[in-house]
């Protein structure tokens, strides 16, 4: 889930790797929405949709971007009618997913270049909203998957990630994050990976990380017995 619109960073200012590149990693771990597919159209139609059920200025979905769903609820609607809103707002993103949703640049080129078992999609999703978009992308995920659903604490919480890093069996300190979003940066950086801060989805100024690119098209991923490296493309 990621309500905020897309914001376009400025030109030239967005690409930086410097301090990545000479490192090495064990394992990578991809936030799903606005890092690996784009499924902006789909998700702001639906929480236009539901801020209009709930009376819920749309302008206050802007800072809470990366946020699980149920945080976002919790923020903007009370207590009394938030089981009901959280059910809403995932009916309506599962049932807007098939509209427009697409891979974005460089991601199957990095999938490719990447061990099959040192990867894992780190999402805020649902597993059914999960799944629903995945199906809509068209785009084949790695074995390992962790959603909300997974954890009891969602980004910005360092759980979703630790749990991944477990999964892959991969000390988490020797593991990037690549994500677009403030909230999951935080939490990888609180589970002690690198990072990496792609897309267009948030300011360059809010996104605190090691490294920066306009998309995955812009990395290239290499993997050899010492581990897995990452420089511009």
């Amino acid at each position: 889930m990621d309500p905020v619109q897309r914001i376009s960073a400025p030109a030239g200012a967005f690409l930086d790797l410097d301090a990545l590149t000479g490192r090495t990693f064990d394992g990578v771990l991809f936030d799903m929405d606005g890092t690996l597919i784009d499924s902006m159209r789909s998700s702001v139609a639906a929480w236009r949709t539901w801020a209009d059920e709930h009376d819920v200025d749309p302008a206050a979905l802007g800072a809470l971007g990366g946020l699980p769903a149920v945080r976002v609820v919790a923020e903007l609607v009370p207590e009394a009618r938030r089981t009901s809103a959280l059910a809403r707002i995932h009916e309506l993103e599962v049932a807007a997913a098939g509209e427009g949703i697409a891979v974005l640049p460089g991601v199957v080129e990095a999938f490719g270049a990447l061990p099959a078992n040192r990867v894992a999609i780190v999402t805020s999703c649902t597993g059914p909203l999960l799944g629903a978009r995945l199906t809509a992308s068209g785009l084949r995920p790695p074995r390992e998957v962790v959603c909300v659903d997974d954890v009891a604490n969602g980004k910005p919480s360092p759980d979703p990630f630790l749990l991944a890093a477990h999964r892959i069996g991969v000390d988490p300190h020797r593991c990037l994050v690549v994500e677009d979003a403030p909230a999951g940066l935080a939490a990888g950086r609180a589970a002690g990976c690198a990072t990496l801060a792609v897309g267009d989805t948030h300011h360059h100024s809010e996104l605190e990380a090691d490294g920066y690119a306009p998309d995955l098209g812009h990395v290239r991923f290499s993997s050899s017995p010492a581990g897995i490296t990452v420089a511009l493309a």
